[in-house]
């Protein structure tokens, strides 16, 4: 699978200077961590998963959570166990192409109970989410894990949840993330990335953020999303892949402010029309967010709407001036340091304190691709809706 693998080639060759990497559920742990991109979230109960799960990788989904926890109510449980176990035999007899596939648990023994019950179609499953994870809950979880892998006969990640309490509170904060960190350390080659769990650290003080409004805007949220960054998304090789939070509109609302987009990039582009929908979509609050996920440090999002996928995975995209810029910092002959003026004349590149960004951008670059020259995300987000 790649990004953007739905377009087809001709027009991925009129938006890309270097197109996105191939990638399937074997792939090195670093690359899959970058490319979940917009992990979209289904319920495990819907009847006809599979075809849902086949139509949404079609459309560019190349990550899917299967929800066995706050989805769904309490009473439907085991229905939605028998649901993915027949829901995964019949992917497997369609043999076609799959998003990576997790599910989404709410106790540690449905790991080892569902890798058992799949049986061969365990193939299809690249792992499981872990939902409020703590140390005290994580290492049950973690420890399922390595018996389900052993079960299963094949590699199974975790992506553990961050939306406990005590991560909330400011006098458990600190202690609950470094015990965090130590936990995901142990564990460090099966964790494929952290997710944020902001509905739940909404839910804790009653608050929830309308739809033009950000993560980052409630305080005490952005706040957590801080520290979590700065504790367990180090640069430095210790840190992991965090994700954007959740989104959670995708129809219009009575809006209090003024759209968030500017006019002139759709303009140019000959598709305001593309423009009054995402407004009209509660889509430009997204946008923003997405920004500000990236500027924070958070790479990819959770998402519950397949509208939400495109615009992610556009905002994704590594521009050529990006690429340009992270080039010039990595040669060589930069190793040594110093500041140059960048290629498109308009910043300062100062080689080492730049160097991890540029990194990063790099591998951004390799899953997502870099768009040529004259190519924005406009133009990107309106070839993805076009397929």
């Amino acid at each position: 699978m790649r990004h953007f693998g739905h377009i087809a080639p001709a027009a991925r060759g009129d938006l890309f200077f270097r197109e996105p990497c191939s990638f399937d559920a074997d792939s090195p742990a670093p690359v899959l961590a970058a490319a979940l991109g917009a992990t979209l979230y289904s319920p495990a109960t819907r009847p006809r998963l599979a075809e849902d799960v086949l139509k949404q990788a079609r459309r560019g989904v190349v990550s899917m959570v299967l929800c066995l926890e706050d989805s769904i109510d309490d009473s439907e449980v085991p229905g939605a166990e028998e649901n993915l176990v027949r829901q995964f035999a019949d992917l497997a007899e369609r043999g076609a192409e799959l998003p990576l596939l997790f599910i989404r648990v709410r106790e540690p023994r449905q790991i080892t109970d569902l890798a058992r019950r799949l049986g061969e179609c365990v193939r299809l499953l690249s792992g499981f989410v872990l939902p409020k994870f703590t140390q005290e809950r994580g290492v049950p979880f973690m420890e399922a894990l390595r018996k389900a892998e052993s079960t299963a006969g094949r590699r199974l990640f975790a992506m553990p949840v961050l939306e406990s309490p005590e991560l909330l509170h400011l006098e458990t904060r600190q202690e609950s993330l470094h015990k965090i960190a130590r936990t995901v350390d142990t564990y460090r080659d099966r964790v494929l990335a952290l997710r944020l769990g902001v509905t739940d650290f909404c839910s804790a003080y009653g608050l929830r953020r309308a739809p033009d409004m950000t993560a980052y805007d409630v305080r005490i949220v952005g706040d957590v999303i801080a520290d979590v960054v700065n504790v367990l998304g180090r640069a430095d090789g210790t840190g992991f892949t965090i994700t954007g939070p959740v989104w959670e509109y995708f129809r219009l609302q009575e809006r209090m402010f003024k759209p968030q987009l500017r006019r002139s990039p759709f303009l140019e582009g000959r598709v305001e029309e593309l423009r009054t929908a995402l407004i009209e979509h509660d889509l430009d609050g997204l946008l923003r967010e997405i920004e500000l996920d990236r500027a924070n440090g958070l790479l990819g999002k959770t998402c519950i709407h397949p509208s939400h996928v495109a615009p992610v995975h556009a905002l994704s995209v590594v521009s050529h001036e990006e690429f340009s810029d992270a080039q010039d910092i990595l040669r060589p002959e930069r190793d040594g340091g110093g500041v140059l003026r960048s290629s498109y004349t308009n910043k300062m590149n100062e080689v080492k304190p730049h160097r991890a960004w540029a990194e990063r951008t790099l591998r951004r670059a390799e899953v997502f691709g870099v768009a040529k020259e004259d190519v924005g995300f406009v133009d990107l987000l309106a070839a993805s809706l076009a397929e």
